[in-house]
């Protein structure tokens, strides 16, 4: 099988952000990286797959050079192609995004064939679109279920699963195909010293891409009130029990 991985340089989770003074991006002098979580599972479920049926995974992203680190994480953890779609660091909406990508694929499958299945995260931990990996498999006349938490495939057919109150939606998918993987599909592995010195060598490929006019334009970024949680000390020892009955009280517990 041949499985192409796209996924995207993020902030790292729980990062304290801050914006440039105009609000139109991110200030990132002090703030590390690192790929969505949906992605990495992602990738995880991407060498699984071609460990057990055989075959080849790709990894692809948009964006500035830096954006090397998390192609060469992957590499690590056992993709063995990565690409990279240079950009100048600034942020590309979802449409422009999902055309070049668009675009780079069918250059890759023009001189290897077609990927049987590409993989996206659901949706980036930054942005949050939900909508790249559905327009790629749109533009590319491909079926695609997105929030998917299982994949099992068999004789050019896999079988995506996804989660659902009481149990989980089954879906039969012919490929070529595009999903779009959740957190929690698996448990991501951590790469090996063997990983890491492999994909400090490791060759990118860059395919150039021309943002294309149109889609959306950025009017500024906000960042939502902080939430700041509060410890109580209720006490120690045995002079606590009361107020620990009363706290349980207020809760509707007792």
């Amino acid at each position: 099988m041949r499985i192409l991985v796209c996924v995207k340089r993020v902030p790292a989770p729980g990062a304290r952000i801050v914006l440039t003074e105009d609000a139109l991006a991110i200030d990132a002098r002090n703030l590390g990286f690192a790929m969505s979580p949906h992605e990495e599972c992602a990738v995880e479920e991407a060498v699984r797959i071609t460990e057990q049926h055989g075959g080849t995974t790709t990894v692809l992203t948009l964006g500035p050079p830096e954006a090397e680190e998390q192609l060469r994480y992957a590499v690590s953890i056992g993709a063995g192609e990565a690409v990279l779609i240079p950009t100048d660091g600034r942020d590309w909406d979802p449409m422009a995004t999902a055309r070049a990508i668009t675009d780079a694929v069918r250059r890759l499958e023009s001189s290897d064939g077609a990927f049987d299945l590409i993989l996206f995260g659901n949706e980036s931990a930054d942005s949050g679109g939900y909508q790249v990996g559905i327009r790629v498999a749109h533009a590319l006349a491909r079926p695609c279920v997105s929030g998917i938490k299982g994949i099992d495939v068999a004789s050019g057919t896999l079988v995506a699963r996804r989660e659902m109150p009481g149990g989980f939606e089954q879906y039969q998918v012919p490929m070529p195909a595009v999903l779009a993987v959740k957190e929690g599909i698996n448990l991501p592995r951590y790469p090996t010293l063997k990983g890491r010195l492999t994909a400090k060598k490791h060759e990118i490929t860059l395919v150039e891409a021309t943002k294309q006019p149109g889609g959306q334009t950025m009017v500024k970024l906000a960042r939502p009130p902080e939430q700041v949680t509060e410890t109580v000390m209720l006490g120690e020892g045995a002079a606590a029990a009361p107020m620990i009955v009363d706290l349980f009280r207020e809760l509707g517990l007792v």
